[in-house]
């Protein structure tokens, strides 16, 4: 019998109400700093070098969508994770964790009350990735046609994309702020135009409208967000290149949290596209269409109608 069905993490809660309470606040004190420590380390180190930095983007495009510093935090811990919920979280939906599974450190926001007003804090707690769980496992999805991605990427943008002539020489595709339009080359590969358009409505994603945009600013952002969209769905992303990006971020030298924020806007961006193209590639499931395995209806014959006598 697995008895974590019914325990989960009682065993450790109990241990822990055994300290007294300062012993309880200098061991969650000195916790949070080495997940932390933990978090910052694996910052620096991905982006020591191009490979690094294709790793973890890897690994962000593969797992659901989650907080900044739990991407960290769970790629320092095994960059195979998928999915990962709290013990809690997967026995409401009616999931087992297999026994002697263990779990990975994990934030998990929370709010609290302090002098009336509510504030925002976290926990660290443990999640279980689905590998873990009693469950199917998720299968690979296939790929997408080519048309069927694009149109999903063109379809309900938040800003108007255009063909444009006369873009300068080696300029593929351009977000104009001030228009909110993205204009694109014609006539590109279909993987230079789905990878041009992805990174302009990266950068798109990314003005926030308030006179602080700027295209360097933003540009190797969108670049990695482009390749996070591009390998979510499966397309060629043999043409990226990273080792630019990590020198713009001086090799992981610079303080965590900017590089941090750089992954948080990365992360924004591509999640921005991702969002679009998952709705527009759902949408033939909203429509009215027929059913290949309807049952046909029995065609029954009208009775034939009487002749009425003049009323005398």
């Amino acid at each position: 019998m697995d008895l974590t069905k019914f325990l989960g993490q009682d065993s450790q809660e109990q241990s822990a109400q055994r300290l007294s309470k300062e012993e309880y606040a200098a061991q969650k004190k000195q916790e949070r700093e080495e997940i932390w420590g933990m978090i910052d380390g694996k910052a620096q180190e991905v982006f020591q070098n191009g490979d690094s930095l294709k790793g973890f983007l890897d690994f962000m495009g593969q797992c659901k969508p989650q907080r900044t510093d739990n991407l960290f935090l769970l790629y320092a811990q095994n960059p195979e994770i998928r999915q990962v919920k709290t013990f809690e979280k997967w026995k409401e939906e009616g999931k087992v964790v297999k026994t002697g599974s263990k779990g990975y450190n994990f934030i998990v926001g929370q709010e609290y009350e302090k002098d009336g007003v509510i504030q925002q804090g976290y926990s660290i707690q443990k999640a279980y990735d689905i590998s873990q769980i009693r469950t199917k496992q998720p299968e690979e999805a296939e790929p997408k046609p080519m048309d069927q991605l694009m149109e999903a990427l063109l379809t309900d943008s938040e800003v108007r994309i255009q063909i444009a002539d006369n873009l300068p020489d080696k300029v593929q595709a351009q977000y104009i702020p001030n228009k909110r339009t993205i204009y694109v080359r014609n006539g590109m590969s279909e993987n230079a135009t789905f990878h041009s358009i992805s990174r302009k409505l990266a950068c798109a994603s990314l003005d926030h409208h308030d006179g602080s945009y700027s295209r360097a600013g933003v540009s190797a952002q969108a670049y990695c967000a482009a390749y996070v969209t591009a390998q979510k769905y499966g397309m060629d992303v043999s043409s990226f290149s990273f080792d630019k990006v990590c020198q713009m971020q001086a090799f992981g030298q610079k303080d965590p949290k900017e590089l941090r924020s750089f992954i948080q806007d990365v992360k924004s961006a591509a999640y921005s596209i991702g969002k679009q193209v998952d709705r527009n590639l759902g949408k033939s499931e909203q429509e009215f269409m027929t059913d290949e395995f309807a049952i046909p209806e029995e065609k029954t014959e009208k009775p034939a109608k009487s002749k009425k006598s003049p009323e005398r």
